[in-house]
């Protein structure tokens, strides 16, 4: 008996780092009515956590299902799922913008850090997407995206989400009516949203009338997307920006967001864009006549920045610059001039 008892824990052996988190742990749980012995039962017989069943891997590993017998369709469902994933991880950062807004707790270094890592992941995907360009067979994408169809990029929901949360919604309108959106109120938007530029980027080349591609993405995203672009009215990046007041010691931080966001319209806006653009005219040609592009939009109009124009932040940059958007990567990276 003696010998068990020596045996028995005391408090002699806890450090008093543990005492004190027992102590802080008791008083939590006691403030809700909860019985911290039973939640110290649940954490003694509960199994080590392994990494595959953190990250759900064994789930992430089976989302993979091709619909041909050709194997580089595993190579274009494998990157379109990790540009989502990255997608994912920007429209994270986004939310946090538009919380800290919200609540009033957004500072010039918050937003700066946001918009930086946002860039990341789009220099991320933009380096990458020469597995898209030159990693897959071209006999064989021109054979299976034919079973693809209507299914497109263009239906990316999150893509959308990313530039709503970066600009005011007239920067997205189709240019033929920014101007006339440029001072439009929180009532406006259903007008505005009627007239973004992807709406006319899914039109068939024929006729110019809605694809079946624009119809199912409007069906099932029109209000998702109307509903965000209420709540980002006042909190998305442009917006965010343009509200921040500035301490005498925070220009350096000034100008540090000024280059974070023009690189932010660079990486959505021309960067990634383009790389699309490079991977359509490897695979689908030159001529639009030739190959419909997936899902029957007419992506010779819809991808170059030169024809849509769109620029989050047109505040940000020179005229010229203006003029000449996305001009400089087109005709190095698509046409070779240096």
């Amino acid at each position: 008996m003696y010998s068990e008892l020596a045996l028995m824990p005391t408090t002699n052996n806890f450090s008093p780092e543990i005492l004190e988190k027992l102590d802080s742990l008791q008083k939590k749980y006691s403030a809700m009515g909860q019985d911290l012995p039973s939640y110290l039962d649940g954490l003694l017989f509960a199994d080590f956590l392994t990494y595959w069943d953190y990250i759900n891997l064994d789930t992430l590993l089976s989302l993979q299902q091709p619909i041909t017998p050709y194997p580089d369709e595993k190579v274009f469902i494998i990157y379109h799922q990790i540009t989502e994933l990255y997608f994912k991880l920007s429209l994270h950062e986004f939310d946090r913008i538009s919380e800290a807004q919200t609540d009033s707790s957004i500072t010039p270094t918050f937003l700066l850090e946001r918009i930086r890592r946002i860039n990341r992941y789009f220099v991320a995907l933009t380096s990458s997407f020469d597995i898209m360009v030159d990693g897959m067979d071209q006999g064989e994408f021109l054979k299976f995206r034919m079973s693809l169809l209507p299914a497109s990029g263009f239906q990316s929901a999150q893509y959308r989400k990313i530039e709503i949360c970066s600009t005011s919604l007239d920067r997205i309108a189709h240019k033929n009516h920014r101007e006339a959106f440029s001072n439009y109120s929180i009532e406006d938007i259903p007008k505005v949203f009627n007239h973004l530029y992807w709406r006319e980027g899914a039109s068939e080349l024929k006729t110019g009338s809605k694809t079946l591609t624009l119809k199912q993405f409007e069906k099932k995203y029109d209000e998702e997307l109307l509903d965000l672009a209420g709540r980002t009215y006042s909190s998305n990046v442009r917006s965010v920006a343009a509200s921040l007041v500035f301490t005498s010691e925070e220009s350096d931080i000034k100008e540090e967001l000024r280059q974070a966001m023009r690189w932010l319209d660079v990486n959505v806006n021309i960067n990634w864009t383009l790389a699309h653009y490079k991977s359509a005219v490897r695979y689908l040609q030159r001529d639009p006549e030739d190959i419909a592009a997936s899902g029957g939009t007419n992506w010779q109009k819809y991808l170059p920045p030169r024809f849509q124009k769109r620029i989050f932040f047109p505040e940000l940059w020179s005229e010229q610059e203006l003029e000449d958007w996305g001009k400089r990567w087109v005709k190095s990276e698509v046409f070779g001039v240096k």
